[in-house]
């Protein structure tokens, strides 16, 4: 019997032109809704320089909920573990427990709160405008654009709606009166759960997959990106710049050279990792409240 994963999407309640509009974009006008088309763009190091769950940690740390000097100790030790680790099952196992046990016993509402004020301060000026300007083209043709993330469902959201897009899907966490439990349901939003997520959304929003285009700079994406009729790889890793020319695929790199090599914050890869990291630091802040 075939799997069914469940998917969540959030949409912005107020449509596409609402949210941050902040984007050095030239006003176009409103062409006719196309129904049957759309486009789904990652967010990581894709839609924002960086992983979107390692600003949220940085905000977080700014707002003494752990020390910087907790966030590089056990940024260490979660690379390390990463770098001795053999790629197989297990790991994305780990991911995948680590992924959202720091939000549990936290109201729904503060996170949402929290996003909002982190999105202003640390995300909006890490918005790709090529991107940006991607995704605001196909708005301006009357298509929907959804964020597809593996951080939280309610990060994507706030991203989305601050930048005037249809909806996300993400990862999803259980919530129970109100509060996260600290479980997932489902799967990590990674890999192959994109293009489960993506073509289950088609289904019930009555999209033509092969009308539709996806985005993304990770190869771990390559089943999204083939699963649509047109894929664009934006600041590419290595990987998917070769798998981009071996198909034909359009290449948007918004990184000047220097730029790219700058880039230190960490990628889709390693959400495990921040996870990890952020799991750790607030769970020895609650044991230091305790004490």
């Amino acid at each position: 019997m075939a799997r069914t994963r469940k998917v969540t999407v959030s949409t912005d309640a107020e449509g596409h032109t609402a949210g941050w509009a902040d984007t050095g974009l030239a006003s176009a006008p409103a062409a006719p809704p196309d129904d049957n088309g759309a486009a789904f763009f990652d967010v990581d190091n894709t839609m924002m320089q960086g992983a979107s769950i390692y600003w949220f940690a940085r905000g977080l740390a700014a707002r003494k909920y752990f020390t910087s000097s907790d966030l590089a100790r056990f940024a260490w030790q979660q690379l390390r573990f990463r770098l001795l680790a053999t790629e197989h099952a297990g790991d994305m196992s780990h991911a995948k427990e680590a992924a959202l046990a720091f939000v549990e016993g936290w109201r729904v509402d503060d996170i949402e709160r929290l996003t909002s004020e982190i999105f202003d301060e640390l995300m909006a000026p890490r918005i790709w405008p090529g991107t940006r300007a991607l995704a605001q083209a196909h708005l301006d043709a009357g298509e929907r654009v959804w964020l597809v993330t593996a951080a939280p469902v309610e990060i994507g959201r706030i991203i989305a709606a601050r930048l005037g897009l249809t909806g996300a899907i993400g990862t999803v966490a259980e919530i129970r009166d109100g509060a996260y439990t600290g479980r997932l349901v489902g799967d990590l939003m990674h890999g192959p759960a994109k293009a489960d997520a993506v073509t289950q959304l088609a289904e019930v929003e009555g999209l033509d997959l092969d009308r539709c285009a996806a985005y993304s700079d990770s190869a771990n994406d390559l089943p999204m990106l083939s699963a649509v009729g047109r894929a664009v790889a934006v600041n590419p890793d290595a990987a998917l710049r070769r798998e981009a020319r071996l198909r034909g695929w359009a290449v948007r790199d918004f990184r000047t050279g220097r730029r790219a090599a700058r880039i230190a914050v960490p990628s889709t890869a390693a959400i495990g990792l921040l996870a990890g990291v952020v799991t750790t630091a607030l769970a020895v802040r609650r044991r230091r409240r305790v004490q």
